[in-house]
């Protein structure tokens, strides 16, 4: 028979599994509730679940670092995000608790509260996809054998909208201190990411000669390497840029980075871009604005998805949908053939008629 105590602030529950006494801290201050954990455990055993003293005791912050630990060994650049996510969200809530003793109401309890501070269900999903794989990873481990909550994700309305068109642009830049403004329009014509993929560019990755700037496999989201060809306009910017590099050197300025302010790496132009928007008149549009306008106006060019996605290192199809971006070629071409349909009678059939 499985027991109740209270040990201290929170219950105790001890039950047996093939003659083996499990004793387990709830991590729960109620009666009721520690009874229905040894309900829990009690009908896993009876199911076959193979409940071990020591799957009992990993806790949340055990497999968090789990979580962590695996984005470093794979160098996924999002670790940092993790961390923030986890800390300001998750931990509050699961911190300190048993694996064992997160259940699925526990996760639509956190999912209804952060709902009502009017999180954005994008947001609680990449949240959620933190807890599931702190589970799953504890599991793989060998650390807990417990079962494992039902974490279903939100509906995500995800069609982007937001864009930039040549006008607004120029409006921006002109807001935007000069040293930033080579980033804004490379990343216009390219649509590649201006944190992770355009401020790292070194002058290394351009080749002027062939006319073509590159980034190298494992720098990339998808991790694979991609190269631009250089625009006529694009050449021009890094003309002017090399220009620039090279009155650096003579000033004793050695500096690798393509983009920079006086020598320098630029870090961020985040608060600088959001600024400059306002004071433009189009508050609220996002740097990842320019990569969604990229992709747009390469379709509106007539280039091939295959092509463009290869540019700006789309690995599917589904970006077009997200973006509600359709072929204009194919809408053209379709009023094209409506045009040759006569839909409307004329004033002689209908006399004949």
């Amino acid at each position: 028979m499985g027991q109740i105590r209270k040990r201290g602030k929170f219950y105790q529950i001890r039950y047996y599994r093939n003659g083996q006494r499990i004793e387990e801290s709830t991590g729960v201050t109620k009666y009721d509730e520690a009874r229905d954990l040894l309900k829990k455990r009690e009908g896993a055993i009876a199911d076959g679940v193979p409940i071990t003293a020591k799957s009992t005791r990993v806790t949340f912050d055990d497999a968090l670092k789990d979580v962590i630990n695996d984005y470093v060994i794979n160098g996924k650049k999002s670790k940092d995000t993790v961390e923030r996510k986890a800390d300001l969200h998750l931990t509050p809530v699961f911190g300190g608790r048993t694996m064992a003793s997160i259940t699925t109401a526990d996760v639509r309890a956190f999912v209804a509260k952060r709902l009502e501070v009017e999180a954005a269900p994008a947001e609680i999903n990449r949240e959620l996809a933190i807890l599931r794989r702190a589970f799953r990873l504890a599991s793989e481990a060998d650390k807990y054998h417990g079962k494992i909550p039902k974490i279903r994700l939100l509906q995500e309305r995800n069609v982007r909208t937001g864009f930039v068109d040549d006008a607004m642009l120029e409006a921006i830049l002109h807001q935007l201190p000069e040293a930033l403004r080579p980033v804004v329009r490379f990343a216009y014509v390219s649509g590649w990411r201006v944190q992770s993929e355009i401020l790292p560019i070194e002058w290394r990755h351009v080749d002027r000669k062939t006319g073509e700037v590159r980034l190298d496999p494992g720098t990339t989201k998808n991790q694979a390497g991609r190269v631009f060809p250089f625009t006529d306009a694009l050449r021009t910017l890094f003309d002017g840029l090399w220009t620039e590099h090279e009155l650096l050197q003579k000033k004793g300025t050695i500096c690798p980075f393509v983009f920079h302010r006086n020598g320098r790496r630029i870090k961020s132009l985040r608060k600088s871009w959001a600024d400059a928007c306002t004071e433009a008149g189009y508050p609220g549009k996002l740097l990842h604005d320019l990569r969604r306008s990229a992709v747009r106006n390469m379709e509106r060019a007539g280039l091939s998805r295959s092509v463009a996605m290869q540019l700006t290192g789309h690995k599917t199809e589904a970006v077009y949908r997200r973006y509600a971006i359709t072929s204009y070629a194919d809408l053209r071409e379709g009023v094209d053939r409506l045009n040759g349909i006569r839909t409307v009678p004329s004033a002689g059939a209908e006399q004949s008629a």
